[in-house]
């Protein structure tokens, strides 16, 4: 056997890290405090598209909107769930490992803090005078007495032969572990309300009603353990809805304030009460909370078919389409005419004005001259009888409408209706009649079991945060020592708090004055 292989054999293996040993890497990877921030951090992160891009359960007529004028971008936002950031997949995750990683945090520090509370403060050390802050003065302050007067100033004090020990700060690593524990809290709380919880959206029309059950929603969202028993069982009644406009300056036409008029009823034996429900002022039933997300406009038209026969009659919500001057997009569908379906596709102006173009437009998003422009009639199967769901924001589907007869398009497109006005369809198809006007409003309705909690585990975390930012930890020590001439007394003090030293200078000097208090100073 040659050297190399002699030296190759007798050297030492490199031990295996082993299943087990990669689970305990990964663990104290996890419950690092770097990971920690790390996944705090993302959580921030993740929230910012659920601010930015709206959301199927707060902005459901925006969503369609954005599907209606960039479908390509709506579907990528869709296969990354950033309609539904808040419960979606990839959000749950970075939850998840966060509440993992606070509780591998919260559990060594809570054992660390109780070992802490139980030991001791050291004995003072024999040469005082290396410490970073100290000072002596001459006479005849006793042991027990020294050990009183930093007793009043709150230390944690323990004596011995001729020496006195002090600790004080004590509330700093207090506050550290309930910050970490408030933290812990707030994640428990926002999971305990998407458990217990519930919330969804429904749209209502001046003089329509709600009452709080699964079927009467446009969109619920309920938590894995909720029934449909779970829920409230209250009604309201949109009786009017009155919106506040900016009239004059560079402001004209901004929204001011928004008051929809309620009739409630608490439960089915309750008798009616009013509410005036506003933006910041949700309604509140018995812990379930309704709040004002949206309006818009629907005119209220009138389709006689072929026949003479009305075959719809009702307020039709609109999609708006611009914000500022509230100009909406309608669509009428009138199944049941005789003796072709009719459809309808309208522009629904609240004060209207005539261009110098010939064409209309909305000059203010408030009601001063409703008109209904017409910007297409079609007669045809509307494929509403084939099973597959529609929108009703929308006509047809594309293959759909290839197959729908135009009746008014283009160059035969009228004037815009005012209020009580009519069109008559060609080849005698029928009529449309724009008869009112009525407002809608988008309410979300939530229970949420957490949301006390959360709170009072947020202030509990801002109150923690401030005592282990502010209070400093630091340690006072005293030697009482006997001379031929008299008494001589030493103290001295260090922080346990990187970076407060300078700050500890000014309370060392009153503690040194409280100690010499009527004896001689000799600094």
């Amino acid at each position: 056997m040659s050297v190399q292989e002699l030296e190759k054999e007798q050297a030492p293996k490199q031990a295996g890290f082993g299943l087990v040993g990669w689970l305990r890497w990964g663990w104290r990877t996890l419950t690092s405090m770097r990971t920690a921030l790390i996944l705090l951090f993302l959580l921030a992160l993740g929230s910012v598209p659920g601010s930015l891009v709206p959301q199927r359960g707060v902005e459901p007529d925006k969503v369609a909107r954005l599907y209606e004028q960039n479908p390509a971008l709506a579907e990528w936002y869709d296969r990354f769930q950033l309609f539904e950031v808040f419960t979606s997949t990839w959000f749950a995750a970075v939850y998840l490992l966060l509440f993992t990683s606070l509780i591998g945090c919260v559990i060594p520090r809570t054992a660390t803090y109780l070992r802490e509370l139980r030991r001791k403060p050291p004995a003072a050390p024999k040469n005082l005078s290396r410490l970073p802050h100290a000072a002596a003065f001459e006479g005849d302050l006793e042991v027990e007495e020294a050990a009183r007067r930093l007793r009043k100033l709150r230390f944690r004090v323990v004596t011995g032969d001729s020496w006195v020990s002090a600790e004080k700060g004590y509330l700093r690593e207090t506050g550290n572990l309930f910050f970490h524990i408030a933290l812990l809290g707030i994640l428990l709380a926002i999971g305990a309300g998407s458990l217990f919880g519930y919330r969804g959206n429904v749209l209502v029309v001046e003089g329509d009603g709600f009452a709080n059950t699964v079927a009467a929603y446009d969109r619920y969202i309920p938590g894995s353990q909720v029934s449909a028993e779970s829920l409230e069982p209250f009604s309201l009644q949109l009786a009017d809805f009155k919106v506040a406009y900016q009239v004059a300056g560079d402001k004209k036409g901004q929204a001011l304030d928004y008051t929809a008029h309620l009739k409630v009823n608490d439960s089915p034996d309750a008798p009616a009460r009013d509410f005036d429900l506003k933006v910041n002022t949700p309604l509140e039933v018995n812990g379930t909370q309704t709040y004002l997300i949206g309006n818009g406009y629907a005119p209220v038209f009138k389709v006689t078919d072929g026949k003479g026969q009305v075959a719809f009659e009702g307020a039709v919500p609109c999609l708006i389409e611009d914000k500022a001057t509230m100009t909406s997009g309608c669509v009428v569908k009138a199944p049941d005419a005789q003796p072709e379906q009719l459809g309808f596709l309208l522009r629904f102006l609240p004060t209207s004005v005539p261009l110098t173009d010939g064409t209309y437009a909305s000059a203010f998003p408030g009601e001063l001259n409703p008109e209904v422009q017409l910007i297409g009639a079609f007669s045809g199967d509307l494929g509403m009888r084939s099973g597959k769901p529609q929108s009703v924001y929308e006509l047809a589907p594309p293959d759909v409408m290839k197959k729908l007869k135009p009746l008014v398009m283009g160059t035969n497109v009228p004037k815009p209706l005012a209020a009580g006005q009519s069109v008559d369809l060609p080849e005698g198809a029928g009529k449309l009649e724009f008869v009112g006007v009525k407002e809608w409003i988008t309410l979300q309705i939530a229970y949420d079991p957490g949301r006390v909690p959360a709170l009072v585990f947020a202030g509990t975390a801002v109150v923690a945060i401030a005592l282990s930012l502010m209070i400093r930890r630091r340690r006072v020590f005293v030697r009482v020592k006997e001379g031929p001439d008299g008494g001589r007394v030493e103290v001295g003090g260090l922080t346990r708090t990187e970076g407060s030293a300078a700050g500890f200078a000014e309370e060392f000097a009153d503690i040194v004055k409280v100690l010499s208090a009527g004896e001689k100073d000799v600094r």
